[in-house]
């Protein structure tokens, strides 16, 4: 049995320990967060054993082989190169860290120490994105010459809404594109096989102040008090970028916190020259194929009709519910499929690596945007 800790309790540590439990192999015998206190309620809560406060006296836990990093943004970077320096595996939210620099650092150190690593960017683990992916390196599209698309939310559209992400020393000083617009960069750089190389990026920010409840809330939480300070905000709500791939395609994005209605719209279209693919995470389970001299198709995620090299990416029968958190179990039995071969997983999950260049294209698109021209994505 592996044993597991995760550092950070909040909004999406649960959801790692739900897919880590559904592996059966994988135990989870300690959480840690801020306060000892918050630390063993969670502990209770999600029956774990041992609760910590001090990420170095759980990297002491006997027989601790794998930590994940559920922190904040600005607390990756520390974490991830404590968790690594004390010899354990390390699996991070993204983003990997706040810059390039602490990118290029965090993974010439995992190849230092030879520690299987991982970032969470779980939307290339939905079969049908998978299937998506099969299509292209078969050669089915043809010539894919266009990747366009856009992540769509509304969690941030009122004035009201505020969150430890708005904080640019906390959050990072890009939010929309670098909390939701490099899950899509990195899905379509998996789908399509080409990296992002160059960008045109416009950024807006739709409440230049937020009223900030004093009252501390979750993550996609609605407020519910009418105290509140105002803050001043100097992180995107909005984008559009211009993309440039490898092979001299071309594709574009739309990035949005603040669309009424859309709740988690990650969408992505590619046109081949052949047919054309496109999928939308709200409804997960259905992939577009488009033609011109015949009918247009959906395909579902059904095992008996998708290509053999990622069938197993959908694990029960055609017209049997799966989504987001059976994604996130792909993506977790992956990376353990690592650990347990001491060997990382080529691209079936994105590593340190995959970490790095994504924020190697973000901080292009910051740059674009400050000097409102093409910028080139540095290489890693």
């Amino acid at each position: 049995m592996i044993k597991a800790a995760i550092i950070g309790a909040g909004f999406i540590g649960p959801a790692h320990l739900e897919a880590i439990r559904r592996l059966g192999d994988v135990d989870v015998v300690a959480i840690c967060d801020a306060s000892l206190e918050e630390a063993q309620k969670k502990a209770q809560q999600l029956n774990i054993p041992f609760a910590y406060a001090d990420v170095a006296k759980l990297l002491e836990h006997p027989g601790l082989q794998v930590v994940h990093n559920c922190t904040p943004n600005h607390l990756h970077a520390s974490i991830n190169r404590q968790v690594m320096l004390a010899g354990k595996h390390i699996f991070s939210e993204k983003p990997l860290c706040m810059t390039s620099v602490e990118a290029r650092e965090l993974l010439a150190l995992a190849n230092e120490k030879g520690v299987i690593n991982g970032v969470s960017f779980v939307y290339r683990q939905f079969a049908m994105v998978q299937q998506a992916a099969s299509l292209v390196r078969s050669g089915s599209t043809g010539r894919v010459f266009a990747t366009h698309g856009s992540y769509l939310q509304d969690w941030m559209v009122q004035q009201t809404d505020f969150n430890w992400r708005t904080d640019a020393k906390i959050g990072g000083i890009s939010r929309a594109v670098a909390d939701i617009g490099s899950h899509w960069c990195d899905t379509v750089q998996f789908v399509t096989g080409q990296l992002i190389t160059e960008v045109m990026a416009d950024f807006a920010i739709v409440w230049p102040v937020r009223h900030a409840p004093r009252q501390q809330q979750a993550t996609f939480g609605a407020s519910g008090t009418a105290e509140y300070d105002e803050k001043p905000i100097d992180t995107e709500d909005y984008a559009n970028v211009l993309l440039r791939f490898a092979d001299g395609s071309r594709g574009s994005l739309t990035v949005s916190q603040v669309s009424a209605g859309r709740k988690n719209r990650l969408y992505f279209e590619l046109n081949g020259s052949d047919h054309s693919v496109a999928w939308d995470q709200e409804v997960p389970q259905q992939l577009w194929l488009g033609y011109r001299a015949k009918p247009n198709a959906m395909l579902s995620d059904d095992p008996s009709l998708m290509s053999r090299d990622v069938a197993a990416s959908a694990h029960f029968p055609g017209g049997h519910i799966e989504g987001w958190p059976d994604a996130f179990r792909n993506m977790l039995s992956r990376f353990y499929g690592a650990v347990r071969n001491g060997s990382s997983g080529g691209d079936s999950y994105a590593t340190f690596r995959e970490g790095a260049q994504i924020m190697l294209v973000i901080e292009a698109m910051i740059q674009s945007h400050r000097e409102q021209r093409w910028v080139k994505v540095a290489p890693l």
